[in-house]
């Protein structure tokens, strides 16, 4: 494969969207549109990218934050063939250019690799991608003769009503040697009643001048859906919904209902884990084999072991061991790491803490900023009392101690190993190795307190 640049048309307004928002940064699976096609073409081996921008310009440079892109701005947007003007810099005669647009989130490595190869097996000056539609109102027709070459691209508007019932549609997707794509752009023209320079004029300009020219038809329409309005915003992350979960499903992964499961395109998933209806995971997380995961769950940025049980609950940049089982109704907050076997029960909330091999947390209980040992059982109503008003102190809690329900541990304190804490007690010192701690007020019967009263 020869190197090759990527511009990526963002500068638009997205009127349609009917949003303060630019339209390339509204989201889908969590990620700005536009960072689906950057990920896209630099996963097909793109050698440096450009970004045109223009409406809301510093927004779109902001959320793209990366140091390998560079940007091109277009004061007025006029047309699509003046975007790519506007990074005339960027271009190299001797190096193939890849055209894309943010708002194409569908786009893959696969998709393009494809154009890429079609393109230098046929010695094309210019490739674009077609595709045959049911419906190609509004689009770009693609004529050929009857030897099926490409002999040019013709608006929708403009064909005559033999053409408009051609369903062979231009994407607006092109991959051009850079030389080419040079020179029809030093002769492009706004001779037109919107007074804008197209893109696809430059395709009949090289033609007439003898270049080749031609379309690959390709078996994916979806991949370069463009989303203009929150309708086809939805309609794309269903699509990516789709994909996603098929990816999963035939690699091992058992989903119940995969239209209501959402798995981010960074998450991985092991055979044989099973997904429960209403399960969200998000960001960079991985799931081993053998869990079973919902229903109603949602884990963000986490690690997790294999044979989990996580129910009705959300975890988020945590790490889980093996053999875990979380919920119904529990919420692993950041940074805490739940080791093997351990038991996080319903309506149990752990946070920025340890929690040993073998340990249960059944229920009701708060375990924060804790480093807490193995086979550590925390009673029913335990509280790790982290906060003094000021700052937070962290509870040290040692192995094969047991701590009896509705217990305050109030940090910082430590719990040696193999103690016991009385039901109720409030601890606020250190409790020694194999005792029992009592800190509760002693139980007294008053008579006649309720004639009295």
């Amino acid at each position: 494969m020869k190197p090759f640049k990527t511009i990526i048309l963002a500068a638009g307004e997205g009127s349609r969207m009917k949003s303060k928002k630019p339209k390339v940064l509204h989201k889908i699976f969590n990620q700005p549109m536009i960072h689906h096609v950057i990920a896209a073409a630099k996963q097909c081996g793109c050698e440096k990218i450009c970004v045109v921008v223009g409406h809301q310009a510093e927004q779109v440079k902001e959320a793209i934050l990366q140091n390998d892109i560079t940007f091109a701005l277009q004061k007025q947007q006029l047309g699509t063939g003046h975007a790519v003007m506007q990074a005339m810099d960027f271009l190299e005669e001797d190096k193939n250019l890849l055209i894309l647009y943010g708002d194409t989130p569908l786009i893959t490595a696969e998709s393009l690799n494809e154009l890429i190869s079609f393109h230098e097996s046929q010695n094309n000056d210019v490739s674009i991608v077609s595709a045959i539609v049911e419906d190609p109102t509004g689009y770009g027709h693609i004529i050929r003769d009857g030897q099926g070459n490409f002999v040019k691209n013709v608006e929708h508007k403009d064909a005559s009503q033999a053409e408009k019932a051609i369903k062979e549609i231009n994407t607006g997707i092109y991959y051009f040697k850079g030389s080419a794509l040079k020179k029809a752009l030093a002769q492009l023209t706004n001779d037109n009643a919107q007074g804008e320079y197209y893109l696809p004029d430059t395709l009949s300009i090289l033609l007439q001048s003898g270049y080749r020219v031609n379309a690959l038809v390709t078996n994916d329409p979806s991949a370069y859906f463009g989303v203009n309005s929150p309708v086809q915003l939805a309609q794309a992350t269903a699509i990516l919904q789709k994909r996603i979960n098929q990816r999963h499903m035939e690699n091992g992964v058992i989903m119940l209902s995969p239209e209501t499961t959402w798995i981010d395109p960074s998450v991985k998933i092991g055979a044989d884990t099973i997904l429960y209806p209403n399960t969200i995971l998000e960001g960079n997380t991985t799931i081993g084999e053998d869990c079973s995961i919902g229903p109603n769950a949602r884990l963000t940025d986490m690690t997790v072991g294999n044979a989990v049980q996580l129910q009705s609950s959300t975890a988020i940049g945590s790490v889980i061991g093996n053999g875990v089982t979380v919920g119904p109704f529990a919420y692993i907050r950041p940074d805490c790491h739940i080791a093997d076997n351990v038991k996080i029960g319903d309506f149990v909330e752990v946070k920025n803490s340890i929690v040993g091999k073998g340990s249960k947390i059944p229920h009701l209980t708060y375990i924060g900023d804790t480093d807490a040992g193995e086979k550590i059982n925390f009673g029913c109503g335990t509280i790790t009392v982290n906060y003094d008003g000021s700052k937070k102190h962290r509870t040290v809690v040692e192995d094969n101690v047991f701590v009896g329900c509705n217990a305050n541990l109030v940090a910082p304190v430590t719990i040696h190993k193999g103690s016991y804490i009385a039901a109720g007690s409030t601890i606020t010192k250190d409790v020694p190795e194999n005792v029992l701690a009592v800190a509760r007020a002693r139980q007294q019967t008053i008579d006649g307190w309720v004639k009295k009263h």
